[in-house]
């Protein structure tokens, strides 16, 4: 059976090329951000993968077809399309949709998924999912972090999101056997802000000693992907001590209002980007093209 899938010109040369890639999910372009800051952000993005003489591939699925980079007409009828149009896809759905002919974004799941099967084995994108706060009663924990275990694809975020639970989303990384590497400093970040409280598993300043270990995991036969953390940029983060307080109320009202599963973290990340009158939102775009430039020079690495 044929693969229903579409690589854009540009991608599609540079896999040829051997040159570097960087895959994009386009979840933060349906579902996470406004517009019109989701289309704009989608554009600078890839801007900051070309900066570095790499080739975006934003990832989707459009009327039933794999998407391994957007064109400007795909771009902007994520942008503006009512969410009731865009399925939010991960491992459980995506050859549903696919069967179906529908369309729907890419979470860290489905895009590592998609870019695997593309060839590219490096994607950015903002904080992976993880073992949402009570998850020892709700069993609620992010598809993101069985793929990490099961796709080999080396993933570039800002750590896990500060609202879920991060010692235990730690703690099952290390079960399923993902590589945890926080890059240019020992504490694994949680999003927002710099340091978690946590050190990381593994850390590393050079995007070289990455590309080696990546190279040996692959040699060995570890099927796993690979996790590299870098904190937000210092002048952007907004401080645990800030943000704390913003997340417990969150939290708490998501839980008031009955929230569970898939729609507690939509709901909590725009009520966090209400309770500080945007500014997570600011941070967000901040620490997205913070990886993304580094997801560039790592996939320069890796190609080498």
């Amino acid at each position: 059976m044929t693969l229903p899938i579409d690589i854009l010109p540009e991608v599609q040369s540079a896999l040829a090329d051997g040159g570097p890639v960087v895959a994009l999910e386009s979840t933060i372009i349906s579902h996470g951000m406004p517009h019109p800051q989701n289309i704009d952000t989608a554009r600078a993005v890839e801007d900051a993968v070309r900066r570095e003489n790499a080739v975006p591939a934003t990832i989707a699925v459009i009327d039933g077809r794999l998407k391994v980079g957007l064109d400007e007409a795909n771009l902007t009828r994520l942008a503006t399309a009512s969410l009731r149009d865009v399925t939010k896809l991960t491992r459980a759905n995506l050859a549903q949709c696919v069967a179906a002919g529908g369309t729907g974004s890419t979470t860290v799941a489905a895009t590592m998924i998609i870019a695997h099967l593309a060839g590219i084995d490096v994607f950015a994108t903002g904080g992976i999912g993880g073992v949402h706060r009570g998850a020892e009663a709700s069993f609620d924990i992010s598809a993101d972090l069985r793929e990490l275990a099961h796709t080999p694809v080396a993933v570039v975020c800002a750590g896990a999101k500060a609202i879920l639970d991060i010692p235990k989303t730690l703690e099952v990384l290390e079960t399923l056997g993902v590589p945890v590497i926080a890059y240019g400093q020992a504490a694994f970040p949680a999003f927002w802000y710099r340091d978690s409280g946590l050190t990381a598993p593994m850390t590393a300043d050079d995007t070289m000693v990455i590309a080696r270990a990546w190279a040996k995991q692959r040699q060995l036969g570890l099927q796993a992907g690979c996790l590299i953390a870098a904190p937000i940029p210092e002048n952007d983060e907004i401080p645990a001590s800030v943000i704390t307080p913003m997340i417990t109320q969150a939290l708490a009202d998501a839980e008031a209002q009955g929230m569970t599963h898939g729609a507690v973290t939509p709901y909590v990340l725009q009520r966090i980007f209400e309770l500080t009158e945007g500014a997570s939102l600011t941070a967000n775009i901040a620490l997205v093209l913070n990886n993304a430039q580094l997801a560039a020079k790592l996939a320069a690495e890796f190609r080498k």
